[in-house]
């Protein structure tokens, strides 16, 4: 049953690792990221599953109230926060004595903890690569929720995987519905096809798009998200994001995957194969399902999330997104195209990093919807030529969480650079597009 894995060498599809092998019953789980939309589905499941899955670590960005709630519940060993400040509040806020660590390097050498079984890195945008880093450096089995750790570093992972044998199993619905339908056909594929609920604007005409407000954006029809997620889904950059993860996690050629609406968010990806057969993978959006699948792998167990009625849903729809209203599917394809892409890929790091600074503006009312693809376009164009030095493995990798959390900071310096420098320039190039006005 262990042996359900995509690929594995096979002619097209090659994933980006081997498959977990002796996990223990009871698997001890760091979650990364916990305060967030993810992290708290992974505790629900943790709930539920007390007997399979138990918390020994926990790291959030500055939610002192949530992350107390989790540490009173939970009563892990391990707990980090985003600064030193919050984290000293929060420790004299709990009711037992806990050093509580923060910062990047808190949270990667939390990743590499060798009692750790699991890590579910979950930490929203480019903020949470080093920790994936340091998970993987560990070897550890890391249930990945950070897409953005295949965007800014797909091939460095890859190369870390295949020499410290980490696992990694999908948690976004998408990537785990094509890991699910690829590990019971085969490899003989023809296309990937990812889905995306189109968010609020995929009915949308071009002279409506000068009008959408944040709370238009975040008015996510089907799924409940957090705001960064739910802004890209509305712009459809999740999806862009997503094609260089599948690129990355599957070893497909970018001109293998398709992308189309399915605005029930039911279908969560479909594989055709040479044959002319379709795989799909069908369930209710909700996250719990790809989190359970990941947490309790390889095995279906009962849950409360509730079952799919298809009566119910009545029709599934599917549709092409329309290029003009959603261009950030084209600069997720752009970024793919690059010469430097197969490296350490900068221009998917530019993608990214204009995009989580461009979000932000939006949020904050300093641009419009239209010019977050608009920015992030300027910058691809104005800084594409940048280039980042390859990172190197060293012969023997680090054993101790202190040395792992040290060698993952330092892989990840340079990208980590790039991306401060591209938002720094969206900022400038922001500013600066106001006071004309």
């Amino acid at each position: 049953m262990t042996t359900l894995c995509p690929g594995l060498g096979g002619p097209i599809i090659d994933y980006i690792s081997n498959p977990p092998a002796n996990l223990p019953k009871t698997r001890k789980i760091v979650v990364l990221g916990s305060t967030g939309s993810i992290g708290r589905s992974v505790l629900d499941i943790a709930r539920q599953k007390k007997s399979a899955l138990q918390i020994i670590g926990l790291a959030g960005g500055r939610n002192m109230r949530e992350m107390s709630k989790q540490a009173e519940e939970f009563k892990p060993g391990h707990i980090a926060m985003q600064s030193a400040e919050i984290a000293n509040e929060l420790a004299a806020r709990l009711s037992w004595k806990l050093q509580i660590g923060s910062g990047q390097r808190a949270y990667a050498e939390m990743a590499a903890m060798p009692e750790a079984d699991m890590v579910v890195s979950a930490q929203s945008g480019g903020m949470g690569l080093c920790a994936t880093l340091a998970g993987v450096l560990a070897g550890k089995t890391v249930c990945l929720a950070n897409k953005e750790s295949l965007v800014l570093a797909g091939p460095l992972v890859r190369e870390i995987c295949a020499t410290s044998h980490a696992s990694i199993l999908p948690i976004d619905s998408e990537h785990n519905a094509i890991f699910q339908c690829l590990a019971g056909r085969g490899q003989n594929i023809k296309k990937i096809i990812i889905t995306a609920s189109g968010g609020p604007f995929y009915k949308k005409k071009m002279e409506d798009l000068a009008k959408i407000t944040p709370k238009d954006a975040l008015a996510h029809p089907t799924w409940k998200m957090g705001q960064k997620i739910s802004i890209d889904s509305s712009t459809m950059m999740n999806k862009a994001l997503e094609l260089i993860e599948a690129v990355q996690l599957f070893g497909v050629d970018k001109e293998r995957i398709e992308i189309l609406i399915q605005p029930q968010s039911i279908v969560h990806s479909m594989v055709e194969f040479v044959d002319g057969s379709i795989l799909a993978q069908l369930g209710m959006p909700d996250m719990r399902l790809p989190i359970a699948f990941c947490l309790l792998w390889p095995n279906a167990e009962p849950h409360d999330i509730g079952a799919l009625d298809l009566a119910k849903v009545g029709r599934l729809e599917f549709a092409r997104p329309d290029a003009k209203v959603f261009p950030a599917l084209s600069l997720g394809r752009q970024a793919l195209r690059a010469p430097e892409s197969e490296g350490l890929p900068s221009a998917c790091v530019i993608l990214n990093a204009a995009n989580e600074i461009c979000v932000e503006l939006f949020l904050d009312g300093r641009i419009s919807w239209t010019e977050i693809a608009m920015y992030v376009r300027k910058a691809m164009e104005e800084l594409g030529g940048v280039k980042l030095e390859s990172a190197k493995l060293p012969a023997v990798l680090p054993t101790t969480p202190q040395d792992i959390a040290a060698l993952a900071l330092e892989m990840g310096k340079p990208i980590m650079e790039l991306d401060h420098q591209v938002r720094n320039f969206v900022l400038k190039a922001a500013t600066q597009q106001a006071l004309g006005k």
